[in-house]
């Protein structure tokens, strides 16, 4: 009997110890590598876009970027892997990919059905319509007997039936795989209308012929949160790509940026931004990382307010206004949780 309990007894141990193990794989695996796998768009300007020398930006870039600061001190410890919208969610699953950061709406069944723990909504969006100006519509609910361009495995196909139904129009869907083929089709007239959400509009107006000659519909016609995605089972990681996030927001909020956080690391009082910088208790050591993590973000990445500005604001070509996704404190519903 003894030794019997001695048996089980080794069998819990090495069962914690596997539990254990797994909790803290995917940073191990990171580390072991020397590299973040960010699974991104196949090229969507503002938000994650090669140029001709294969070198990436736009604001899903730089949240990975951010990721890789965090753990690394380094934000160009990261690469890069372009996936269609129907294979985004297959390449985080199987690992092929640490997060997903490639403008996805946080939904119930992505985020209980297939796996996956949304860490945060770095862009609030909704789906909206764009049409040539020379069709004369001015409004969405005028597109009844319309055929609609539109990318599979995307919520925008369900928004799309939602919409027409609810409003009893008729129209006809023609959909492709690519982002890129949904642009070519529209532009070379194949369908009446493209619909995405309103910020991809934004950037994909821009690969047209002629951009002046198409204008987005003011009808937004769904909610979609968007932000990255990493798998179920690794709360340590978890925990890591959502405090990047936070954490931007937070610095954002206290009036830390790239430009002014080594005057605060050495002159702030604030107790907040202490914390923040890891010059007051041992927030990045709870999470296996360097307490320096935040410093290292806002350093090298910026604050959230600058990674936004940068890539999707009134001064880029998406021209983007902050809207909600300003800060809370300035009308918006950003808002990041406390750093104590």
């Amino acid at each position: 009997m003894k030794r019997l309990l001695s048996t089980f007894a080794l069998a819990g141990a090495f069962g914690l110890a596997a539990v254990s193990a797994q909790a803290a794989t995917k940073l191990e695996q990171v580390k072991s590598k020397g590299f973040v796998q960010c699974g991104v768009s196949q090229g969507l300007p503002g938000f994650s876009s090669p140029d001709d020398q294969g070198h990436w930006t736009g604001l899903d870039v730089d949240f990975c970027r951010a990721v890789s600061a965090a753990v690394f001190g380094d934000p160009d410890k990261v690469k890069f892997t372009p996936l269609s919208a129907k294979d985004r969610f297959t390449a985080l699953q199987s690992g092929d990919i640490d997060i997903l950061s490639r403008n996805t709406t946080w939904t119930i069944t992505r985020d209980t059905s297939l796996g996956l723990n949304f860490a945060g909504v770095t862009y609030y969006d909704g789906q909206g319509f764009m049409i040539r100006k020379d069709k004369k519509v001015n409004s969405a609910l005028e597109l009844s007997g319309a055929s609609v361009c539109t990318q599979t495995g995307t919520t925008t196909e369900q928004n799309l039936a939602d919409f027409f139904r609810a409003n009893n129009m008729t129209y006809e869907v023609i959909a492709f795989a690519t982002n890129d083929e949904v642009v070519k089709a529209y532009d070379a007239g194949r369908c009446d209308v493209l619909t995405t959400d309103r910020s991809g509009l934004a950037g994909e107006r821009l690969k047209l012929t002629n951009p002046d000659d198409h204008i987005v519909l003011p009808e937004i016609i769904s909610k979609e949160p968007l932000g990255p995605v990493v798998s179920h089972g690794d709360d340590q990681w978890f925990d890591i790509v959502k405090w990047v996030l936070y954490a931007q927001i937070d610095a954002e909020e206290l009036g830390v940026s790239s430009k002014n956080v080594d005057d605060q690391l050495k002159s702030a009082t604030n107790p907040e931004i202490r914390r923040l910088l890891g010059l007051e208790g041992k927030y990045g050591e709870g999470m296996g990382i360097d307490n320096a993590w935040a410093y290292n973000i806002i350093k090298s990445v910026g604050n959230y307010g600058e990674m936004y500005d940068r890539n999707v604001g009134p001064d880029t070509p998406l021209k983007l206004p902050r809207g909600v996704n300003a800060l809370w404190t300035k009308g918006g519903i950003q808002y990041g949780m406390p750093i104590r």
